[in-house]
């Protein structure tokens, strides 16, 4: 047998083994309740938001969600920037984001495709595993119980975003009082529930803020960049960029903002 004529086939297959994605909700909902299926619907944009396209490489193109895949009918309602798409697509996306109040890309849902109730739903991507991510999904409940818990879990969330507005206000009046410590507190009180990598934003922000209120702070802004990347230890991408910017301190051209966010990195 000629092995060049094997690949082909072999590729076939592959790309079969990806789970379809629909972009009509309403027809998705119709297989999902003649299939005893629930729909998961990713809104995201393509061609611009990193975490969205993060989500689909790590998660959504594995060989574990692939296999996940087959209890969901799977939909995508894409927002991108630059790719054209047909003005009643656009329309329609629109007015799905505003009825499921989408505030941030990319979110999931899980909905009961007879009711049409969301019980589950993630916002953002923190660069979990496949397996991470489809233990979230599994955690959420199609239950009375399950709805609830996802309300009181939204409600914090709202909340934790407002929190994480006010405290950036004071770290912009802190920056312009050229207070360090005062938006080093900010900042302490926004990442005070962040763990694991994510947490090295929050040294990488610090430098950040340093460097814009005393740009011959060079020393310490470094000393708070090596945290960072010893923080990050494991994700390369933040190491990556925590290195860049380690490198423009050491030649006067960092950048000056900051990000606050700590579902960010640099």
């Amino acid at each position: 047998m000629n092995l060049f004529s094997v690949l082909p086939c072999l590729l076939t297959l592959a790309l079969s083994a990806q789970p379809a994605w629909l972009t009509d909700l309403d027809a998705a909902k119709a297989l999902a309740l003649k299939e005893g299926k629930t729909v998961l619907v990713d809104f995201t944009g393509s061609d611009w938001c990193p975490p969205c396209k993060a989500l689909h490489k790590n998660v959504f193109e594995s060989a574990e969600f692939a296999a996940a895949a087959k209890k969901y009918v799977l939909v995508e309602l894409d927002y991108p920037r630059s790719t054209p798409q047909s003005p009643e697509l656009k329309a329609k996306n629109a007015e799905l984001s505003k009825q499921f109040a989408i505030t941030g890309f990319p979110t999931v849902l899980l909905i009961d495709a007879k009711s049409g109730e969301v019980f589950g739903k993630t916002v953002g991507f923190g660069g979990q595993t496949a397996k991470e991510y489809l233990e979230k999904l599994a955690s959420f409940k199609n239950t009375p119980e399950g709805k609830a818990a996802l309300a009181d879990e939204q409600k914090k969330a709202t909340e934790r975003t407002s929190k994480s507005r006010a405290l950036g206000a004071q770290i912009d009046a802190a920056i312009k009082a050229k207070d360090f410590q005062a938006a080093e507190k900010a900042l302490e009180a926004i990442f005070a529930d962040v763990t694991g990598t994510r947490r090295s934003v929050l040294f990488f922000n610090k430098a950040r803020i340093l460097i814009q209120i005393d740009p011959s702070a060079k020393e310490q802004a470094t000393k708070y960049v090596d945290q960072a990347i010893e923080q990050a230890a494991g994700d390369e991408s933040m190491t990556k960029s925590f290195k860049s910017f380690r490198d423009k301190i050491s030649s006067g051209t960092a950048a000056p903002k900051a990000s606050v966010d700590p579902k960010k990195g640099a």
